[in-house]
């Protein structure tokens, strides 16, 4: 029986990416749909559990992108909610790559550094790749900062980031503190800095990050220039300079693409698998 990734995207056009990726890990099919929303979808999901019989929708499962991690939310919990009984399929979340891309560089930095307890910095943090970076750090016991430009985002995402984390079967109570981009206190004592800006943005000079004495690793997530961490190349991957290791967003992207393959494929082992960051980052520790 062939495997059929249903892809819906919150975007009018479906990403050429998430598809050529799903078809590359293993998808038979992937039949693409644009600008779904939670209104909208519910025929979309019914025509996914009702044309095979239960135990046969493992070879079917659901994938949702876009650009918006807002939207993609809202419709992933959507179509959780529109399954019943055993009438249910694998679903994916992954929205901007931020899920799959905030993992790879968690784990890239668990690499080199002990994350329970550590100073941590996340830059661009109210973006989609921040907050689930920082949400992964908090949840493996990281002292978050999350740096924004707006205070007011800043902590609101903190308050939804500290749910999330107290939420968690078996989570430490989460660390995560708001703070303004600039504010040469965000850089005090810090180990790890993750920065995942807007493109064009430079976030941090290099005599800001050369002036950290305190700091282990720093990976900049933006692969356009200039770079949001001045002086790390895109292609820099556990680039040693001196103290500091130093990742890239080409660096990183190879382990991103290696946990999106691996998170494709486990969606055709069972029917209802539900993979958010952190199921995506458990699949990435396992690699």
């Amino acid at each position: 029986m062939q495997r059929i990734l249903l892809h819906l995207d919150t975007d009018p056009l479906p990403s050429s990416f998430d598809r050529i990726v799903a078809i590359d890990a293993g998808a038979d099919r992937v039949l693409s749909y644009g600008g779904v929303a939670p209104e909208n979808v519910e025929p979309l999901v019914h025509g996914a559990i009702f044309t095979r019989a239960p135990d046969e929708l493992r070879h079917t499962a659901i994938f949702i992108g876009g650009s918006d991690a807002a939207a993609g939310e809202a419709l992933f919990e959507k179509v959780r909610g529109t399954f019943f009984g055993p009438l249910r399929v694998s679903v994916m979340l992954d929205s901007n790559g931020s899920n799959t891309t905030a993992a790879a560089a968690v784990l890239a930095a668990a690499k080199h550094m002990e994350l329970s307890g550590a100073e941590a910095l996340v830059l661009g943090g109210t973006g989609p790749v921040g907050q689930r970076a920082a949400q992964l750090l908090a949840r493996q016991g990281a002292k978050v900062r999350l740096a924004s430009r707006s205070i007011d985002r800043a902590q609101a995402a903190c308050e939804r980031i500290a749910e999330f984390v107290r939420s968690s079967p078996g989570a430490a109570p989460p660390r995560i503190t708001p703070c303004e981009n600039g504010d040469p206190g965000a850089l005090e004592g810090v180990a790890l800095i993750v920065a995942a800006g807007a493109p064009g943005v430079e976030l941090l000079s290099a005599e800001e990050l050369r002036s950290i004495e305190t700091l282990q690793v720093a990976i900049d997530l933006n692969a356009l220039p200039p770079a949001g961490l001045a002086g790390i190349a895109a292609t820099d991957k556990a680039q040693d300079e001196g103290r500091v290791v130093r990742y890239g967003a080409i660096g990183v992207g190879g382990a991103k693409m290696k946990i999106h393959r691996a998170a494709i494929k486990k969606l055709f082992k069972s029917n209802d698998r539900l993979l958010d960051a952190e199921a995506i980052f458990e699949i990435g520790e396992r690699l």
